[in-house]
């Protein structure tokens, strides 16, 4: 049974990575109908700009109060810096293509993509790079049966209220209500007045903050960096993302849980190796009886 407790708990921790990163897919897919396939290398940006930053800032050797206040400022600079590469990416790469066929704003984050990999393989060379362990591997439970570690809860306090705050902004505030009317129809949002193309900038924006929190999320918990690590762990995500139903901000977060706790389990009870094949099994099975996803909805095509 602790055995169980301890895989559920690392699940949760690593689903609820997964679900931040979902909400970039989502979000971009809910409002422009494009999979931003440069989402993942946007998170791995943001986890090289930390352990930059890190190194710029001494916080390996620094005091307690000092590494809080540094992790802080992470938070606060990485965030910002990923917004700003995800709306670089727009306005340069799918702007233009606004009306163009499907396929072509889709070929281009795959482009952007390969052009965001190579720009990290650049900055950190090909090797796999430790990131500092900031916050210790320190059990919270004092009988040691039952592993929960501080790095646990930091993903967990971290990640769920991110969750939240997007969650509260796109249904109570002014720009979230023209958002979901963006989503709804374009054409209706931009005739009652709805500068949609702020809208979307602003999605851009707020999906490559949510990278950025992932992205130091993720260096703090595992303490590896590399310049693919934006590739396997933004295809979990985009699964968890089409899993809960693409385009349902509730629906992302569950599927990135769902995505976490299958890993787990699976690396426990299958095997490592069979747990890719696991996760994509399920989604599998949950897409051939549920096209939709686990909270989508079925929408009529409009022509």
């Amino acid at each position: 049974m602790q055995t169980l407790v301890n895989h559920l708990l690392i699940g949760l921790a690593n689903g609820s990575l997964f679900a931040l990163l979902a909400l970039g897919y989502t979000m971009v897919y809910g409002i422009v109908e494009l999979i931003n396939f440069a989402h993942g290398d946007v998170f791995m940006l943001g986890s090289l700009l930390a352990l930059s930053l890190v190194s710029m800032l001494g916080l390996v050797e620094a005091a307690p109060v000092a590494t809080v206040a540094g992790v802080g400022l992470l938070l606060l600079v990485v965030p910002l810096f990923c917004a700003g590469i995800n709306v670089t990416i727009d306005r340069l790469v799918y702007r233009p293509l606004r009306r163009a066929p499907r396929l072509a704003p889709l070929v281009s984050a795959i482009g952007a993509s390969f052009v965001l990999m190579n720009l990290g393989l650049f900055w950190i060379g090909a090797a796999d790079v430790s990131f500092p362990e900031l916050v210790p591997r320190r059990n919270l439970f004092a009988d040691g049966g039952v592993q929960c570690t501080l790095k646990d809860l930091l993903v967990i306090s971290l990640a769920v209220p991110a969750m939240a705050a997007l969650t509260l902004f796109v249904k109570y505030t002014r720009l979230g209500r023209a958002m979901r009317a963006t989503a709804q129809d374009p054409l209706s949002a931009q005739l009652v007045g709805i500068p949609i193309e702020r809208v979307i900038a602003v999605t851009f924006a707020l999906g490559g903050a949510l990278a950025g929190v992932a992205s130091i999320v993720y260096s703090l918990h595992i303490n590896t960096v590399s310049y693919q690590m934006g590739f396997q762990n933004g295809l979990y995500a985009f699964t968890a993302a089409v899993l809960g139903g693409i385009g349902n901000l509730p629906g992302a977060m569950i599927g990135g849980l769902v995505i976490g706790l299958v890993r787990s389990l699976g690396s426990f009870y299958l095997g490592e190796r069979w747990t890719s094949a696991a996760v994509f099994a399920i989604l599998i099975l949950v897409l051939v009886f549920r096209p939709q996803g686990l909270l989508g909805t079925r929408a009529r095509e409009r022509v």
